[in-house]
C-alpha cells in the first residue's frame, strides 16, 4: 500500500502529462470564438448579480443574438435585437433570465395606464389627508 505523500506525487505527474498532451484553451468556461454579424459582445462586469448555478445562455455563448417573440398586448410578432438586450442587461441591470413580453407601443401604454393610476391614487391619498385634517 502506498502512503499518501507518494499518491499524491503519483497524482501530481499524471496531471502534468495530461496537461502536456491537452492543447492549450482559454481560461474559464467562456471561450473566444468568432461573432457572428449583427450581434452584440457581452461585458459579464456589467451585468446585474444573478443568484444561480448556471450562467445564462448568452454569458455562455459570448454575444447577444436577436430573440423573435409575440407580444402579449397585441399578439404581433416582434424581434428583441441583440443592442437592445445589450442595453437591457448591462445598462439597465435587468434581471439575466428576463426576456421581452410587449412591444414598443403595447410598452408604452402600460406606462401610461400605470402613471394614470398612480396619479389617481396619490389624488385619493391626498383627498383623504386634507378630510382628517379639516374634520
Amino acid at each position: 500500500m502506498k502512503s499518501g505523500k507518494q499518491r499524491r506525487k503519483e497524482i501530481k505527474t499524471k496531471r502534468t502529462e495530461r496537461a502536456v498532451k491537452k492543447p492549450s484553451l482559454p481560461a474559464g468556461p467562456h471561450q473566444k470564438r468568432p461573432r457572428p454579424l449583427g450581434t452584440a459582445p457581452v461585458n459579464e462586469a456589467l451585468l446585474a448579480p444573478y443568484k444561480s448555478y448556471g450562467a445564462p445562455a448568452f454569458v455562455m455563448r459570448g454575444y447577444y443574438v436577436d430573440i423573435p417573440f409575440r407580444c402579449r398586448g397585441c399578439g404581433q410578432e416582434e424581434i428583441w435585437t441583440a443592442a437592445q438586450q445589450k442595453w437591457w442587461y448591462e445598462a439597465a441591470k435587468g434581471y439575466v433570465y428576463s426576456t421581452a413580453k410587449l412591444c414598443r407601443p403595447c410598452r408604452k401604454k402600460e406606462q401610461a395606464r400605470r402613471a394614470e393610476a398612480k396619479r389617481i391614487h396619490l389624488e385619493g391619498m391626498t383627498r383623504k389627508k386634507s378630510v382628517r385634517k379639516g374634520g
